[in-house]
């Protein structure tokens, strides 16, 4: 059966993403059309105002709390509503939408909008660093560069496929480097490595515009999927890239891969860290799990992850 129709529903569209603005007029009808009850909808003209706008929204008290944008937007409004009971709604209105993606939540309007309507509740984990939120990948070394590069300019006209180019050019200035992963006690020794092209830690399945971290990872497994590549030839980076897609690069020779609730990066040199898109921070840095953060809207075929609702005291049924 749905789920029963929220009391209050408060929407935030990020006219920054790449579909946001024009998107808007749409998202208001396909919203007025639905059975989501009361709906207010707050349109955020600037980056800058997105995390006060969410804020504001959410001490509303809404019972669902929708949001439109790319992952950046989605990842913050995921750190503002972690650990409270109101559900997380998303509109994919960005390149990449990677969180949609492991979600399986519709990249079309109208399909995204009827998940809100007859969806079901899941919950799902959070990661950290260093208490900032990050819900699909951090990443440290060839990743930042791509970011850098990733201007708004370059996704409005390539879409998807600004990704890999972006990738070509940052590859090409990459100066690799050293990192040191330190475990928690019982999950193993610390690891040393040399001659690195990325760090990544996972706590999603999607990046990159569709990239899988590994063949397993998932938002719902209380895990961080940790992965290094080693610099090598060209050739080798070619076969690593083949296997972005499936997640597989983790059997590379050249690719080091752990699981972990925590981990703890040291990089020489000290280098920025990229958190669904945004570079907000810099090794050292330490990444852990939020187990069963956040409360999110997802269709009922969707099998990325269950409710459970028992890290934060919650009942045995959805809040919805």
């Amino acid at each position: 059966m749905p789920s029963t129709p929220p009391r209050q529903t408060t929407v935030v569209v990020n006219h920054g993403s790449r579909r946001g603005r024009e998107a808007l007029a749409e998202v208001s009808r396909l919203l007025d059309a639905s059975r989501l009850g009361s709906v207010q909808v707050l349109p955020v003209e600037a980056g800058g105002d997105l995390r006060a706008t969410l804020r504001t929204a959410l001490a509303e008290g809404p019972d669902l709390l929708v949001v439109g944008g790319g992952d950046g937007t989605i990842s913050c409004a995921a750190d503002v509503v972690a650990g409270t009971d109101v559900v997380l709604g998303v509109l994919p209105l960005g390149t990449a939408n990677d969180f949609a993606r492991t979600l399986e939540v519709p990249t079309d309007l109208p399909g995204a909008v009827g998940t809100l309507v007859s969806g079901k509740v899941v919950d799902v984990d959070l990661g950290r660093i260093d208490g900032r939120a990050f819900l699909n990948v951090a990443s440290i070394g060839l990743s930042v560069g791509v970011t850098e590069r990733l201007t708004p300019t370059l996704k409005r006209r390539l879409g998807p496929l600004a990704y890999p180019v972006a990738t070509l050019l940052a590859y090409r200035h990459h100066a690799p480097f050293s990192a040191r992963l330190e475990l928690p006690d019982g999950e193993g020794e610390a690891v040393d490595l040399d001659d690195l092209l990325q760090v990544a830690v996972g706590n999603g399945r999607h990046y990159g515009g569709g990239n899988a971290v590994s063949p397993t990872a998932s938002l719902d497994d209380h895990r961080l999927d940790v992965y290094a590549i080693v610099r090598g030839r060209l050739h080798e980076h070619v076969s690593i890239a083949r296997l972005l897609r499936s997640g597989h690069l983790i059997e590379h020779e050249r690719v080091h891969h752990v699981t972990t609730r925590r981990v703890r990066v040291v990089t020489d040199p000290p280098l920025p860290v990229n958190l669904d898109g945004e570079i907000v921070t810099t090794t050292p840095a330490t990444f852990e799990v939020q187990r069963n953060a956040l409360h999110v809207m997802v269709p009922r075929t969707s099998g990325a992850a269950t409710f459970e609702g028992r890290s934060r005291g919650a009942g045995s049924t959805p809040p919805l």
